[in-house]
């Protein structure tokens, strides 16, 4: 065709994504998959681990998946665990303090939320590996992009 040509002009629908944003795309999904296949999950500091591997495993199933590294911090899993008080079971007041003589009602266990874990997902596609991370941040389990190479 001409390069005069009109209908060699871009549209208005915009260029084609790249690989890069292919990859990236694709670690969101992966991120989508793994938080909410798995939240509300119980889990207990004595869990942690094994709900860390079938997170890992369930994820590194997906295409383009490199990697996938899931830690449950179970400090925190025991604080919250500890502070649910038997009026409050299931968790709707949010970790208060037990008052004196009252015990906790959790069943050992909580659920699983943002707040519980870190991540990191690698992803390679088409020659183009973007690392993301979960964290929480402001009180919001934060999922970004940390880097992308090509």
């Amino acid at each position: 065709m001409d390069s005069t040509d009109p209908d060699d002009s871009p549209t208005d629908e915009g260029a084609p994504p790249t690989d890069r944003d292919a990859a990236c795309f694709e670690a969101g999904i992966k991120f989508g998959a793994l938080y909410h296949q798995f939240a509300g999950t119980p889990v207990s500091p004595d869990s942690a681990a094994s709900l860390e591997t079938a997170m890992e495993k369930a994820i590194e199933n997906q295409p383009f998946c490199e990697a996938v590294t899931v830690e449950i911090l179970t400090e925190k899993l025991a604080a919250e665990i500890d502070h649910v008080p038997a009026s409050d079971s299931e968790g709707e007041i949010g970790g208060g303090s037990l008052a004196e003589g009252e015990e906790a009602s959790s069943g050992g266990y909580t659920e699983l939320t943002g707040r519980f874990m870190e991540v990191e997902i690698v992803v390679e596609q088409e020659g183009v590996e973007v690392v993301t991370r979960m964290e929480m941040e402001d009180g919001y389990p934060l999922m970004r992009v940390e880097s992308v190479e090509e």
